[in-house]
């Protein structure tokens, strides 16, 4: 009896550990003075904000942190729910997605395209804008700002795309996107065709990996052009689907837009603390 009662103890604890999340790393970024946006670009001006000193974890969210957050309270994603998640498999033109009803978090491209069980260190995707916003609110963080996010991605430099410039050669060396002419032929050319684990690549000089590439990570607050009464929400840094030749968006500038319940599986966020 007393090794059965041992057993089960040990069976506890194991669980309780695995419902654990392992909280991000963070950074800080100091409080100050920045230019955010570009010249005569009419989505994100170029203009002067003044932030609060905060700090931004160095990569994104992980599947094995939002399986904590999924174990610790049953939370079911959008996707899940709804069946509606939109994927991509080589093959399809440009811009064109496919609606997978088995597509969720756990098979983030489809169950016929494998699960997470050897990527639990990929950043989670096929998530919408409400889900990130829930496990902000179970972990205690929050999302960055559109402002944010930029200053952070640019290492607090200014007048360029990059944070090293504005050439996009040197983009292969810090970011998982796609090199491929079009998308109707499988690139893996840089070691992967869909995510890669969080910090593959060389990070910003603050430290932060994956801010261009990999999935455009959701941002909270209004773009410039938005209107009062607008309910899209925002991403921003681009994703491995992105190439030079489609959704060029793997930068410090361009703002993407998003229905706050859509889940694609090149969407995924990263989290700020005070």
């Amino acid at each position: 009896m007393k090794w059965v009662l041992l057993q089960l103890l040990l069976w506890i604890v194991v669980c309780c550990q695995a419902q654990q999340l392992r909280p991000p790393v963070f950074n800080t970024v100091p409080a100050g003075k920045y230019q955010v946006g570009e010249k005569n670009y009419l989505s994100n001006p170029l203009r002067t904000v003044t932030l609060d000193s905060f700090r931004i974890s160095v990569t994104e969210i992980t599947n094995e942190q939002f399986a904590a957050f999924v174990a610790a309270t049953g939370y079911v994603t959008e996707a899940e729910r709804k069946h509606n998640a939109m994927v991509f498999a080589p093959g399809l033109e440009e811009f064109r997605w496919l609606e997978d009803s088995t597509a969720c978090w756990r098979y983030p491209n489809g169950i016929s395209r494998g699960g997470i069980d050897a990527k639990m260190n990929h950043p989670v995707t096929t998530i919408s804008f409400t889900d990130a916003m829930a496990f902000c609110h179970w972990a205690g963080y929050r999302l960055p700002s559109l402002d944010e996010w930029e200053v952070a991605s640019r290492a607090g430099k200014s007048g360029s795309r990059f944070f090293w410039g504005n050439k996009k050669e040197t983009i292969s060396k810090y970011a998982n996107i796609w090199h491929g002419r079009n998308h109707l032929v499988a690139d893996s050319s840089d070691g992967f065709m869909y995510t890669s684990p969080v910090a593959s690549f060389k990070p910003n000089p603050w430290g932060l990996y994956d801010v261009y590439g990999n999935v455009f990570e959701f941002c909270s607050g209004k773009a410039p052009l938005d209107k009062p009464d607008s309910k899209i929400v925002h991403a921003r840094g681009g994703s491995w689907w992105c190439s030079k030749n489609s959704c060029n968006y793997f930068n410090s500038v361009n703002i993407g837009n998003v229905n706050p319940h859509a889940s694609f599986s090149n969407q995924g966020f990263r989290v700020v603390k005070p």
